[in-house]
């Protein structure tokens, strides 16, 4: 134990740097969990547009096929995908939301969106 004290008296103790956590303070735990938090937020928000993007191409491909029965059936499985998708997507949220939030008191849905407060031993 004394080659120890020896050491942190020469190099003193290690602690995060300060700033570098996605939400500040200084504890690296939390930052995690915000930091996993906008992942999630990102997923939600990255989800959104590619679904709303085959939709709008599913739109386009119906109004541009010029009544060809082939290619309107191709716009409605697009469209119908697209759509099926939003259901997933929203599925999966509930879920997560009811698992991690309700049951589990990990996930912190706040204005800035998810927050995960990771467990620790104390």
């Amino acid at each position: 134990m004394k080659l120890l004290s020896q050491v942190e008296d020469i190099f003193g103790t290690v602690s995060p740097p300060a700033g570098m956590n996605i939400g500040g303070g200084g504890d690296p735990i939390e930052g995690l969990g915000t930091l996993i938090g906008w992942g999630i937020n990102m997923f939600i928000i990255v989800a959104g547009m590619f679904l709303l993007l085959y939709l709008f191409l599913g739109a386009f491909d119906w109004i541009s096929s010029g009544g060809e029965k082939e290619k309107i059936t191709k716009a409605q499985q697009r469209i119908t995908n697209a759509l099926i998708g939003m259901v997933l997507v929203f599925i999966v949220l509930v879920v997560f939301n009811v698992v991690a939030g309700q049951l589990l008191g990990i996930v912190e849905n706040t204005p800035e969106g998810f927050k995960l407060k990771i467990p620790t031993l104390n």
